[in-house]
């Protein structure tokens, strides 16, 4: 797989260590002839001025702390957060400041990324980029004002520690939205191994040795479906990603927190409509969705409202939220997520009635083509005003297992000196990026910062899948001043340095 070799491989125990992210300070390095707009500037607390403030400030406690969970009869050590986690999130209403006074109690340096928001930079919580790291037993207070109603989360971005249990959603409200519906239900959708196989800093080491080719053995045939070598998985494949469908062997998948053996219930009414939100946290899995004998009706994208469109499945990668509504049947219904090429699945249940709970195992109708974010339209109330593009920003997708060594235009990441191959915007610029895919391998691209439109007329998005082979040009306006990440949300893949920063100059 990737470049000459394919998924018929296994992990060489020769030694190429990937170290994590550097956790160095702020500094950074730009050309003699361009300056760029730092975190602090006067530029990004001018657009944190203009964002419509109600005047509320909404006050929490968040602290990243060791723990241990009981996942179904597996108890594992792990990670998480004080104050939210998938079932417990954090809320407020647009145009409210957000205070966090955040905590870490970890071992390591870490920080919070509130992903889909188009925040102050200084808040984005990218360390050597746009804050220090948090170490150890120290305390950091983010502030910032909730910029648009939707369906967001946070988690880390320092090393792999966002594949552990630190995650949690962030939904912010609009007062005047007129809500079409009885009740909600936030769903968070996970790949668990961390205190159960390894951890994922030792998962990212053995994918850092690269693959070495051994394929007259027959590991991983692919007619055998995927096989687990280490904790590397070989073989899986889906049709809906274009080929590979990941590179991590996961034990567990979760809903809210939760395995299928020991699902979450959701308690409705018969006829009761119910809001979904569902977000995709997981590390290296892509999921496909639905609830058994229900339609369900795509209502927002990312945070941003859609022209409704029904739907019996959808496909979310990696960092990706999409809102939903479904009719409650009477009984009790599989909620499922199907790790796309992996053959396992998330498992919850809905129930309005008696009966006995779906049995874990049951399967999504397969009958239908699931719903993709290409098939989505914007709504008129949030489309992108039509203009002519000012400056159009290539991202090439490179790399592959042979040497994991994932890139952005031949480039790798380096997180010590995240300004070193900046790509350079000028606020009030309309921006076009242009993901061209090179691998053999799909990646879920995220924006920081920002939402972009997909073409045609489609939807809002910070976080598209860019299948192989493939160009998904998308466009955004340059009206938030700072220095932002763009980069693969595969958590192994960006780690990897899969990652570029796109930085607003100096005028």
């Amino acid at each position: 797989m990737h470049s000459t070799l394919n998924r018929r491989q296994f992990l060489s125990v020769s030694a190429l260590t990937l170290t994590a992210a550097g956790l160095a300070g702020c500094s950074t390095t730009t050309t003699k002839t361009t300056s760029f707009v730092r975190p602090t500037s006067a530029a990004v607390t001018a657009a944190e001025a203009k964002r419509r403030s109600t005047g509320t400030v909404v006050q929490r406690a968040l602290t990243a702390e060791p723990v241990t969970l009981d996942l179904g009869g597996k108890t594992a050590k792990t990670w998480a957060y004080r104050g939210a986690s998938a079932a417990q999130p954090l809320r407020g209403n647009v145009g409210d400041t957000l205070k966090v006074a955040f905590t870490n109690d970890l071992p390591d340096p870490t920080s919070v990324h509130w992903h889909g928001l188009a925040l102050r930079n200084d808040m984005d919580g990218v360390p050597s980029l746009t804050q220090d790291a948090v170490k150890p037993g120290g305390s950091f207070d983010y502030e910032f004002t909730l910029p648009a109603s939707g369906t967001f989360w946070f988690h880390p971005h320092v090393g792999t520690q966002q594949d552990r249990g630190l995650y949690a959603p962030l939904i912010i409200d609009d007062p005047n939205e007129k809500g079409d519906y009885d009740k909600e239900w936030v769903i968070v959708l996970d790949d668990w191994l961390d205190g159960v196989t390894a951890t994922p800093d030792e998962v990212m080491k053995q994918l850092g040795q690269g693959m070495m080719d051994h394929d007259s053995g027959g590991h991983g045939d692919m007619e055998m479906g995927p096989m687990r070598m280490g904790n590397t998985l070989m073989g899986a494949t889906s049709p809906l990603l274009g080929g590979d469908a990941g590179d991590v062997y996961y034990p567990l998948y979760l809903i809210n927190g939760k395995p299928a053996n020991d699902p979450q219930t959701f308690a409705a009414k018969p006829g009761e409509r119910i809001r979904l939100r569902i977000i995709n946290a997981g590390g290296d899995t892509a999921f496909r969705f639905g609830v058994t004998e229900h339609e369900m009706t795509i209502t927002h994208s990312d945070g941003f409202p859609v022209k409704p469109l029904k739907a019996e499945s959808l496909v979310l990668g990696m960092g990706e939220r999409y809102d939903a509504i479904i009719t409650a049947g009477d009984g009790a219904f599989a909620v499922i997520a199907e790790a796309l090429g992996k053959q396992n699945q998330a498992h919850a249940v809905l129930r309005t009635g008696l009966g006995s709970a779906p049995a874990k195992d049951v399967k999504l109708p397969q009958q239908k083509t699931p719903a993709t974010a290409d098939i989505l339209k914007a709504t008129s109330s949030v489309a992108l005003p039509k203009r002519a593009v000012d400056r159009t920003l290539s991202l090439e997708l490179t790399g592959g297992m042979e040497k994991y060594d994932w890139a952005i235009n031949g480039k790798r990441m380096n997180m010590d000196k995240p300004m070193r191959d900046a790509l350079g915007i000028v606020e009030g610029e309309r921006v076009a990026l242009e993901f061209k895919n090179s691998t053999t391998m799909w990646h879920p691209m995220h924006l920081h910062g920002h939402t972009y439109q997909h073409p045609g007329g489609g939807p809002r998005k910070d976080t598209s899948i860019v299948v192989p082979g493939t160009t998904l040009r998308v466009e955004f306006d340059a009206d938030n001043p700072g220095r932002w990440l763009s980069h693969c949300h595969n958590v192994y893949h960006g780690e990897a340095g899969m990652m570029t920063t796109i930085a607003y100059q100096v005028n």
